[in-house]
């Protein structure tokens, strides 16, 4: 850890973790979706449009604060990217609920759940992380098992789209449940951008 003679700004540290924690909050409401009947989707999906907002809440503060702060705790431009990444994992979750309430979708195609139990068990790790930027200790196995999750994610994506092009699917809902987890996929890459970008702020920091 390099040495500093100068003061820095810690607010960043909690409001990461404030914003990694609604995504816990997110992943949730997807495990809820799976379970829930058609007519209890709506009501699921106004809780993921609330949590959506406050994660931009979040975001909007770590940027006030940026724009604000003389010192941070670490380059600018890579709180910037690690507080975007956090927020468009949220992003596309909401959307992919919001999808599935638009589309009136009556059953999920099989995989879906193993895309959200990877998207869950990301969730837990960037929110057990965040708090671990103040020292930048025990962050190695964080990124190290989010770019896991991330390939696994992507070998569920692709088998969830060999399934949907089978033959058995009319091509209208192809197109519908495509939509959704292929967002459900932007979501997992988004869990590796933040794991890339604390690995960044991390070996800067060493």
């Amino acid at each position: 850890m390099r040495f500093r003679l100068t003061p820095r700004e810690t607010s960043f540290y909690d409001m990461f973790a404030a914003s990694a924690d609604n995504i816990v909050t997110g992943s949730k409401l997807l495990m809820e979706l799976l379970g829930a009947d058609p007519a209890g989707r709506a009501e699921i999906a106004e809780r993921m449009r609330a949590a959506e907002h406050a994660g931009d809440d979040a975001t909007h503060a770590i940027f006030h604060q940026l724009n604000s702060s003389f010192i941070t705790p670490f380059d600018r431009e890579d709180i910037y990217n690690l507080a975007s990444s956090l927020d468009d994992i949220m992003d596309f979750m909401e959307e992919a609920v919001d999808l599935v309430v638009l589309y009136n979708v009556e059953e999920l195609p099989k995989g879906v759940e193993q895309q959200i139990e990877v998207l869950a068990r990301a969730a837990e790790l960037t929110a057990e992380a965040m708090p671990n930027l103040r020292t930048m200790a025990n962050l190695t196995e964080y990124w190290i098992e989010v770019n896991r999750l991330e390939n696994q994610a992507d070998q569920i994506h692709r088998k969830l789209l060999a399934h949907l092009f089978n033959g058995k699917y009319e091509a209208i809902e192809v197109l519908k449940l495509k939509q959704i987890v292929d967002v459900l996929e932007e979501a997992a890459d988004a869990f590796e951008h933040v794991a890339n970008t604390v690995e960044t702020i991390a070996v800067k920091e060493s």
